[in-house]
């Protein structure tokens, strides 16, 4: 099957008597434009986002017919876990792990990264909260401009550096 778009997510979906079939993708496929998957029955599905930004998320519904629905799940991986004890703290972290380019997610007071042993002791060795776990990496930080300059509103780490450094 060719995905072109994604449809909705499942929690605003009507699922009737459909079968839900779950398509698991790793948490670094999900800005993939071009992309080829088994669905968890067998089913061979082929995505070719050419014309959006594909940022798939857990629940999104990437096809639909009367009786089946292919929903995106994202696998868990080994993760870098950092709770933050301050504001200033979750401002220096993201900047840490912002300044080596690596992908920052934020889930219920954690950041999270894929796991890298560099960056585990370097933000063990700088005395963070740091532990290594199993999770979804599935809130991408958004730190960058959207594309052609423009922003949409404030991202959470615009929010923190505004918190931890007031106008003078």
């Amino acid at each position: 099957m060719l995905v072109k778009e994604k449809l909705g997510n499942i929690n605003f979906f009507a699922i009737s008597n459909r079968k839900i079939d779950y398509l698991f993708i790793e948490w670094y496929e999900a800005t993939k434009r071009i992309l080829h998957k088994k669905t968890i029955s067998g089913r061979d599905v082929a995505m070719k986002f050419l014309n959006e930004n594909p940022q798939l998320s857990e629940g999104d519904v990437v096809y639909e017919d009367d009786f089946n629905i292919v929903v995106v799940e994202i696998s868990p991986c080994d993760a870098i876990i950092v709770r933050p004890r301050t504001m200033f703290e979750m401002a220096a972290v993201s900047y840490e792990i912002g300044n080596k380019h690596i992908p920052v997610f934020y889930d219920q007071e954690e950041l999270m990264v894929a796991f890298e042993r560099p960056l585990y002791n370097s933000l063990l060795a700088a005395g963070y909260d740091v532990h290594q776990g199993s999770r979804k990496l599935v809130n991408p930080l958004k730190t960058s401009v959207a594309p052609h300059g423009k922003t949409q509103g404030d991202t959470l780490f615009s929010r923190i550096m505004k918190l931890t450094n007031p106008p003078g």
